[in-house]
């Protein structure tokens, strides 16, 4: 798997479990403690699925969600909703917020996992599937090789991270902040300039000339593949 998740709850023991055993199963994980830290971290890491905590300490779990959906550019994001609350009442209330599945706690991991999955596949299945394909371009992500055309294309570890990210939202822009959070993860001595030296490498590696380019360049936004 190479999808990104948010978790947001504030129960320590509860996060280190949770993201002990995705980053097993291959996720990338991301979480923060308060609502106030979740809203901001999803809206910049921008996850391919949030599992958020009804009750927290400052925000509830339908308000995020809430914020979330009534925001274009967030209102995708799938979101699994943790709560200690198993009444149907309460259920229904966590859906109509806007959250696409439910789940109460205490809660057995092989579930929530076959819940994320699943949710995964019917919401973004260029996240999850072993080969993705857009125009010409093609990622086999069993092998980690790259095709343009049928012609295998090299690409370095991290231009290959990169390509894998674009593919996952074509047409997406992404600032520097957004590709440095999800492709270089924790690393915060990488500078912006360094990111625009893999861009420019990824570019040289794919292009074919007579062809055209798929890495878009957005003056003061970013990049995207389109």
């Amino acid at each position: 798997m190479s999808a990104n998740i948010y978790i947001v709850e504030d129960e320590e023991p509860i996060i280190t479990l949770i993201k002990y055993n995705l980053e097993k199963e291959g996720y990338k994980v991301f979480f923060s403690e308060n609502g106030n830290d979740g809203i901001k971290g999803i809206k910049n890491s921008l996850p391919d699925l949030v599992l958020l905590d009804w009750m927290l300490p400052d925000f509830s779990g339908v308000e995020i969600c809430k914020n979330l959906k009534k925001d274009i550019k967030f209102k995708n994001i799938p979101i699994i909703m943790l709560t200690a609350k198993g009444e149907e009442e309460d259920k229904i209330k966590g859906l109509n917020s806007g959250a696409d599945d439910y789940i109460t706690k205490p809660f057995s991991f092989p579930e929530l996992l076959a819940r994320v999955k699943a949710l995964l596949r019917r919401s973004k299945p260029s996240v999850v599937a072993d080969i993705v394909e857009f125009e010409d371009l093609k990622i086999d992500r069993m092998t980690r090789r790259v095709y343009r055309k049928k012609k295998e294309i090299h690409l370095g570890p991290k231009e290959y991270d990169l390509l894998n990210f674009f593919i996952k939202n074509p047409k997406r822009v992404y600032s520097r902040e957004q590709i440095l959070e999800n492709v270089w993860s924790e690393n915060i001595n990488v500078e912006n300039r360094t990111i625009d030296v893999h861009i420019r490498r990824l570019r040289q590696n794919i292009n074919i000339i007579g062809v055209k380019e798929l890495i878009r360049t957005v003056r003061s936004a970013g990049y995207s593949l389109s």
